[in-house]
């Protein structure tokens, strides 16, 4: 059974893991601390960057020989697969250390194993501690495993009656500066950001991450069935990656040099199939998504069953017109709402943030 020490170990290689959100996909964020026999940390270390060493090498490069004897806390099964790097699970063995303690199984199949590796070699191994702190952090890597499709994070900003915009259109700024600065901070952990044709002609977003040094820029995706994005349109300048997703018979010849990706229509014949968006994304290794678009795309997501979770800014204001956060989701009675389990509630300047999961997916406390 974990000890105090390593429970304080787990939760500081947690803390880590998070430090590469956005930065490791298609591969999961993954934290590690290494104590020396005696139960003092000797090194840390987290995954960075796809390619890059493993959080497991990292910490082992920092404690030396001093790992040997000692505990390794791994918020994610060390790798038992030989990829741009080697396996974990050796690297561990060839350091000498003694126990290896880790808060989740690795769901993929090419890499799982580790565990079964380590105990062969003699190695003492305990898995599941603080696993839903693990989990929350690395919750798209997992998600794509699972399902198949990236993680999806609706976020959106609206009046408390409700509203995304005035009766004429107008919506800057609906949500405060502090809320608009952590909305770059959900930018900057996603691997692509979504909005729609609607988006795109009222708002003509930029979508890149500012006032965050150091970011990997997400993939800008851009849902427009029918390919009426202009070549001067602020998202297709050079700050970040682009994607222009079109109906599968849309001109693009007014895009020479865009990329683009042509898919079938959704099952009402309007708009772009979501399942085949989400499965285009996740063939160019995108992991998680951040749904920015406006209710018409967040309705054809929900209707999908593709939102993982949903973040609310609600500002301190009426407007009693305008356009509502969410359109038609094939939601047409009471019995059939999208029921939610907030998870967090927290004051941004004027604002409320509001984080909630369906319930079906609701985490379960730890």
């Amino acid at each position: 059974m974990a000890t105090a020490t390593e429970t304080d170990a787990m939760r500081r290689a947690v803390a880590l893991s998070a430090r590469a959100l956005g930065d490791t996909a298609p591969n999961p964020v993954v934290g590690c601390v290494i104590l020396d026999a005696s139960g003092t940390p000797v090194g840390e270390g987290w995954h960075q960057r796809a390619g890059g060493p493993h959080a497991e090498v990292h910490a082992l490069l920092a404690a030396g020989e001093r790992a040997r004897g000692g505990t390794a806390l791994v918020t994610l099964e060390p790798c038992n697969h030989t990829g741009r790097t080697g396996p974990c699970a050796q690297a561990l063995i060839k350091a000498g250390i003694a126990r290896v303690v880790y808060a989740v199984a690795d769901p993929n199949p090419s890499a799982s194993g580790g565990a079964a590796t380590l105990r062969a070699a003699g190695v003492d191994v305990e898995g599941g501690l603080l696993a839903a702190e693990a989990e929350a952090v690395n919750i798209a890597f997992l998600t794509s495993v699972r399902l198949e499709r990236p993680y999806v994070r609706w976020k959106y900003a609206a009046t408390l009656d409700g509203r995304i915009a005035a009766a004429d259109g107008s919506s800057r700024w609906i949500s405060s500066a502090e809320s608009r600065a952590d909305v770059h901070r959900l930018r900057a952990e996603a691997d692509a950001v979504v909005v729609g044709s609607g988006t795109l002609r009222a708002d003509d977003p930029h979508l890149a991450v500012r006032g965050i040094d150091g970011v990997t820029q997400p993939l800008r995706v851009v849902v427009d069935t029918r390919a009426v994005i202009t070549p001067d349109a602020r998202v297709l300048d050079d700050a970040a990656p682009t994607l222009v997703a079109v109906g599968k018979d849309a001109d693009t010849a007014h895009l020479p040099g865009v990329d683009t990706v042509a898919l079938p229509y959704g099952p009402s014949g309007h708009g772009v199939d979501v399942t085949a968006l989400l499965a285009a994304l996740h063939a160019r290794g995108v992991r998680s998504v951040l749904l920015e678009g406006g209710p018409t795309l967040a309705g054809a997501f929900v209707a999908a069953g593709a939102v993982d979770q949903v973040v609310g800014y609600l500002a301190p204001a009426l407007l009693g017109a305008g356009p509502t956060a969410l359109g038609d989701a094939g939601i047409s009675t009471i019995a059939q709402a999208l029921r939610l389990d907030v998870t967090d509630v927290a004051r941004l300047g004027p604002d409320l943030r509001v984080t909630a999961v369906p319930t079906a997916t609701a985490p379960q406390e730890s």
